[in-house]
């Protein structure tokens, strides 16, 4: 992307020093406008829906915030360094081919939340234009692809005006819904009950984590000088305090208003909000919010679809009209997925969201044990292109502990479809995702460090000889 162009031009490849700006706060605003919206207020109804309090739901979701928000600050301070989207750098831990396996469920990760998203968007898009939910739906996802396009840029200027007007919104939502509840007693209702406490903290902290494999490709633009702690402590508190704040207000939602919440999230909100005007200013919020996060979802989708392609076809150039397939390819699954699911969209998404863990938190574990304890920060960029190179095409060491560290997670495993032999002993808290973090990376780092004569003295960027940039658009 030159200096200045609003049409990004690069993909996966390293983005040069002099294509580089802004600087770490557009990462708080971005993540604040990101999670100011209606499905993180739904993620927070879901502990008290589930049996939570507000008291002891507040806190779980705050606690799994934070946690997963570091987790995933951790992987947006390695933009910046680099220069690279995120699953591309997933290659020095799993090989150019290797890495195809995180990758093929970091895909079916962005489909599931477009569609999850264009769920709740379209119902306010299609209040807007009266055309009804499957309108809104496909009207949605129409304007999500063509933002996603145009690229890094307008990403950022989204999140920016994003942050600002639903900020304003929650300020007021928030107002109203207080006018009209005794919280007093809600937080006299207090009871701290361990599985629905553990409950709260993993659906905040799987929403958190399941930014980790995107996030940098939203940080990678920012100037190599740019400080890896003011990356990681912008990102993690516009995220941490947008999610926080929506799923807050999910909370007292869902403790307040029970069943009218549950039989339309979207409608509720709104009309919490007013009447006339009012309520297509707020219908105007929900999509604003919606458009902000899903155009994430579908440009981590367009880069992970490149990067597991070029893995196995090598570096080459990406026209314009390769990108808008990717990003159609994408939209039309996640619409479909949509369209599908509309109608038993709460019932599902807490599984989901749960499910998501399950794949994510080894990967996290992996990615970020080997870039700050193992390579510390050193890797041979041109080679994370060669299948040949120093990382070779599959690395089975991290293959091997990535599907142990997914095997130990299912006797911790609580979800509809699934729930192992240790989740009634544990009086039915899902603790899957602490293993899936701990034992990867113990297990990582007990294998790598033995081995390490692959990583370079220093971050090596040079392109490949006689090769063009996999991404420069023409």
């Amino acid at each position: 992307m030159r200096a200045g162009s609003l049409i990004e031009r690069r993909s996966i490849d390293v983005v040069p020093d002099e294509e580089r700006h802004g600087t770490a706060f557009s990462q708080f605003t971005l993540w604040l406008g990101a999670n100011l919206q209606i499905t993180a207020v739904v993620t927070g109804a879901l502990a008290v829906v589930f049996g939570g309090d507000v008291v002891w739901s507040a806190v779980g979701l705050l606690a799994g915030n934070l946690l997963g928000g570091a987790v995933m600050a951790l992987h947006s301070a390695q933009g910046p360094k680099l220069g690279l989207p995120q699953m591309i750098q997933s290659r020095a831990q799993f090989g150019v081919r290797g890495a195809v396996v995180p990758l093929l469920l970091v895909i079916l990760m962005y489909v599931g939340f477009f569609a999850s998203g264009s769920v709740l968007a379209g119902q306010a898009v299609g209040e807007l234009t009266h055309t009804g939910d499957t309108a809104g739906i496909v009207l949605f996802a129409l304007v999500t692809a063509v933002t996603a396009a145009v690229g890094y840029r307008v990403i950022h200027t989204l999140g920016r005006v994003a942050s600002v007007i639903c900020a304003l919104a929650f300020v007021y939502l928030g107002i109203r819904l207080l006018d009209r509840v005794d919280l007093s007693a809600l937080l006299g209702d207090a009871h701290f009950d361990l599985p629905v406490f553990l409950l709260a903290v993993s659906l905040s902290a799987s929403w958190q984590l399941a930014f980790g494999p995107y996030v940098a490709d939203y940080s990678r633009y920012l100037p190599r000088t740019t400080s890896g702690r003011a990356t990681f402590w912008w990102t993690l508190a516009g995220s941490a305090l947008g999610s926080q704040w929506s799923m807050t207000f999910g909370v007292l939602v869902a403790a307040t208003a029970g069943e009218k919440f549950l039989a339309s999230q979207v409608g509720y909100v709104v009309a919490l909000g007013g009447t006339g005007l009012v309520a297509s200013f707020f219908y105007f919020v929900i999509a604003l919010g919606k458009l902000t996060i899903n155009v994430l979802n579908t440009y981590g989708g367009f880069m992970s679809m490149v990067t597991s392609v070029s893995g196995f076809r090598g570096r080459r150039v990406l026209s314009q009209r390769g990108r808008a397939v990717y990003i159609a390819v994408i939209m039309a699954a996640g619409t479909a997925v949509a369209l599908l699911g509309k109608d038993s969209f709460l019932s599902s998404f807490k599984d989901f969201l749960l499910f998501l863990l399950t794949f994510f938190t080894p990967w996290s574990a992996i990615n970020l044990v080997d870039y700050y304890l193992i390579s510390r920060e050193r890797y041979d960029i041109p080679a994370l292109f060669d299948p040949h190179g120093r990382y070779g095409a599959w690395r089975w060491d991290a293959l091997g502990v990535y599907a142990t560290g997914l095997l130990a997670q299912l006797p911790f495993l609580a979800t509809s479809f699934c729930t192992g032999p240790f989740v009634a002993p544990l009086g039915g808290a899902d603790v899957s995702w602490i293993v899936g973090l701990v034992v990867p990376a113990l297990l990582y780092w007990l294998l790598a460090r033995r081995h390490t004569a692959h990583i370079p003295e220093r971050t090596a960027d040079a392109p490949l000889p006689d090769q063009e940039p996999v991404s420069r658009e023409r």
